[in-house]
């Protein structure tokens, strides 16, 4: 029986306690012949070899020659051959006769679309949230954008961060929170109007951002780090820092971001954590099939 992976966005934010939760244990069983450990081998081995030459065939930007993708992959041209042959009778490949050379197959963008039909940035980034909540002992977030407002889908926090001081709120306006710029600097320049003109930019502390040519600004700072600052822009004494996270057109999806207070979080700290969140938005973007701009 094949599960239905449905995917919808939530309207509630889920807590994450990285104590909590059971261990998983698997069994692997001994293989004892040594004949079925080397068959075993070779067809990981074959595995391994189609699929690189699906990543070559993937990267290109135009058909390839089988002298190509030999040398790309590092192998002989009879077993190049012999792997595109068979992965040619599945379909994962075919051979362009116009440009006389291989390309990807319909099996291929088929599989890659099934993934994007599953695939749930909660379960991705969750993992990527821990070890950052664990490198960062800050309270870590994820968001994405709707109807102009960020939208809290997660947050991971353990025992030993203070989480009193994070408000525990399941969306924020855009222009005032580090997830929030950090989504608008991903969108264009058209969208991050409509948001404004939509829904304001009400000043809740004396550093909010309080004009778009002010906002403006500040996104063309975000663009060049690669991460969002909010400076108490939206409650006194807390700070945030957040990166985007792109999908697979390099749109902006989401938003990671670490929250805690302003004491903890000072200058030369702000840049290591900004790096650490990067880093860990990064790793999302790849994970969930995504790119980043440019």
């Amino acid at each position: 029986m094949k599960a239905q992976a449905q995917t919808r966005t939530a309207r509630r934010i889920t807590h994450d306690n990285p104590q909590d939760g059971a261990a998983a244990i698997i069994k692997t069983a001994v293989v004892k012949s040594d004949d079925a450990k080397a068959e075993r081998g070779q067809v990981v081995q074959s595995l391994c070899r189609a699929l690189n030459i699906l990543t070559i065939l993937g990267e290109a930007d135009s058909p390839l020659s089988l002298t190509e993708i030999a040398d790309a992959a590092d192998l002989s041209p009879s077993t190049t051959h012999r792997l595109l042959t068979t992965l040619q009778y599945e379909r994962y490949v075919r051979f362009d006769q116009s440009a006389r050379g291989w390309v990807v197959g319909v099996q291929a963008y088929m599989t890659g679309t099934n993934f994007l039909k599953t695939r749930n940035l909660v379960d991705v980034a969750r993992p990527r949230m821990r070890r950052l909540m664990e490198e960062s002992s800050e309270v870590v977030n994820l968001a994405v954008e709707e109807n102009g407002e960020a939208i809290y889908l997660a947050r991971v926090g353990g025992p030993r961060v203070a989480q009193a001081a994070v408000p525990q709120a399941d969306r924020t306006l855009l222009h005032c929170s580090a997830v929030g710029k950090a989504l608008l600097a991903g969108m264009p320049e058209t969208k991050v109007q409509a948001i404004v003109t939509q829904r304001g930019m009400h000043q809740f502390t004396r550093t909010t951002l309080s004009s778009l040519p002010a906002l403006h600004r500040d996104l063309s700072l975000i663009r060049n780090r690669g991460y969002a600052l909010d400076q108490e822009e939206r409650v006194s004494g807390l700070r945030c820092i957040a990166a985007p996270i792109f999908d697979e057109n390099a749109r902006v999806m989401g938003a990671l971001s670490v929250s805690g207070s302003s004491r903890r979080m000072e200058e030369a700290r702000v840049i290591a954590l900004g790096e650490m969140v990067k880093r860990a938005a990064a790793a999302v973007t790849l994970e969930i099939g995504g790119r980043p701009p440019g």
